[in-house]
């Protein structure tokens, strides 16, 4: 007991300030939400629906940059500083890099949303608001990427920082542009996203300052053999695959929010609105998540099989128990909690219908982050990419649209649809947890390992 206790302590004082981040990135879109579902529903839908589009790219990057996790993490355990400063550097390639595809890719936001059968007047606000959103993309992505290694390291009060300081600036932001203060028209959802780009760009330029020499050092590092084309692709094998499951359970979320803007606006809007609380619910198991991976990297790095095996069962535990709670919360006030969002009344009857739905798939939405984010900090990210996009694109897409459509539940068929897709990923995520524990793991090599150490 002693032992657990030790790393519930030792999890806890990373998950929370790694929680409090998570809130943070979805803050700035929830507010942004907030403040438009007071305004139109047309204009709070069209930002629905374009950030569900563009986060589904941004999900692709963020996941192949979580490759940083078990690098890091690992040459942290092992105090391998070459290591760190190579996997620091070369994280900033990647996001750089891949930020180029992702802006090609969202530049014709008006023929993407018009696939995705939006009606006319979404389209018409949507498409502009994607492409002032473009420009957030490379500070989003090069942030994440700091964001992975300096978690890696425990180094998170700067992190916290930054993002406390860049939320209250959005909120500013969005008062300014969204709702036309200080002398500014009125912007409604171009407003959002001009204010969601600054706010980003803030952040970025930000944290090498507040995270000082525990960040710096690493930046300025001279790193021998950075594009080093062997030891770019080991981080790619583990990389992609990530960012492929991130972007399976990202884009199946989409879809649906697409598929709602078929049904009509209300239902698009009535759907954000339970989007929202089910990925606020979300942050704190994608925290203990990280935690997690984080933790059992650290062990593996130091070469403690029982501690990490120790470290995967107490994120385990925590992600099932908090999920419960937020389970019965939505179950139980899914009215007072769709009004802290829109009071708009068809947007509303939509949300507490939908709410509850949410509260059916939370301990499975808790158990298989944290079994990926455990899995991540081993290295293995094939089979739950594989089981990830099985469950989203073989069991909640076509099962939702064959509820919604052909047998006309609608909204409500396409949630029921999320929540077995969901059901069937966290039972196959943690039968794969343990077939790894059981083959046991090491560490990951990615440079040659008779290179020079300081």
């Amino acid at each position: 007991m002693s032992r657990w206790r030790e790393e519930v302590r030792n999890q806890s004082r990373l998950a929370i300030p790694v929680i409090v981040i998570q809130f943070g990135l979805m803050a700035m879109g929830a507010v942004d939400g907030a403040f438009l579902g007071r305004i139109d529903a047309t204009q709070y839908a069209a930002s629905a629906i374009g950030h569900s589009v563009m986060f589904v790219f941004l999900a692709f990057g963020m996941g192949v940059l979580t490759v940083l996790d078990p690098v890091v993490s690992q040459a942290f355990g092992a105090r391998d500083t070459p290591a760190i400063a190579r996997a620091v550097q070369r994280g900033i390639v990647f996001a750089l890099m891949l930020s180029v595809p992702i802006a090609l890719v969202l530049v014709p936001a008006d023929h993407l949303l018009r696939a995705l059968g939006q009606q006319d007047d979404v389209v018409a606000v949507g498409s502009p608001y994607m492409r002032v959103l473009i420009l957030s993309v490379p500070p989003f992505l090069v942030f994440a990427a700091l964001r992975q290694v300096l978690q890696s390291m425990h180094v998170l009060r700067p992190l916290v920082v930054t993002i406390v300081v860049a939320n209250v600036w959005n909120v500013a932001l969005d008062w300014i542009l969204i709702d036309g203060n200080l002398g500014v028209p009125a912007l409604g959802a171009i407003g959002s996203a001009w204010g969601t780009v600054i706010a980003r760009w803030t952040m970025l330029l930000m944290l090498p300052f507040v995270a000082g020499d525990a960040l710096r050092r690493y930046l300025r590092a001279r790193v021998s053999r950075l594009f080093e084309w062997t030891a770019l692709g080991r981080m790619l094998r583990i990389g992609l695959p990530a960012g492929t499951q991130w972007f399976a359970e990202v884009a199946a979320f989409a879809s649906v929010t697409a598929l709602m803007g078929v049904l009509g606006t209300n239902e698009l809007a009535g759907h954000q609105v339970a989007m929202h609380l089910a990925s606020a619910s979300f942050m704190v198991p994608l925290g203990l998540s990280m935690a997690t991976s984080i933790r059992v990297g650290n062990e593996i790095g130091r070469g403690d099989a029982d501690a990490m095996r120790l470290a995967v069962r107490v994120g385990i535990a925590g992600g099932v128990v908090v999920m419960a709670g937020f389970g019965i919360l939505f179950l139980s006030v899914p009215l007072p909690l769709a009004l802290i969002f829109t009071h708009i009344d068809g947007v509303l009857a939509v949300a507490v219908v939908l709410v509850p739905l949410a509260g059916l798939f939370q301990v499975f939405d808790g158990t298989q982050v944290v079994a990926v984010g455990a899995m991540r900090g081993m290295g293995d990210t094939r089979v739950p990419m594989l089981i990830h996009v099985v469950g989203f694109w073989g069991v909640a897409i076509p099962l939702g649209w064959t509820l919604s459509s052909p047998m006309g539940l609608g909204a409500i068929g396409l949630w029921y649809g999320l929540a077995a897709g969901l059901g069937s990923v966290a039972v196959a995520q943690f039968l794969r947890l343990r077939i790894v524990l059981r083959r046991g793991v090491s560490r990951i090599v990615i440079d040659d390992p008779h290179v020079d150490r300081e």
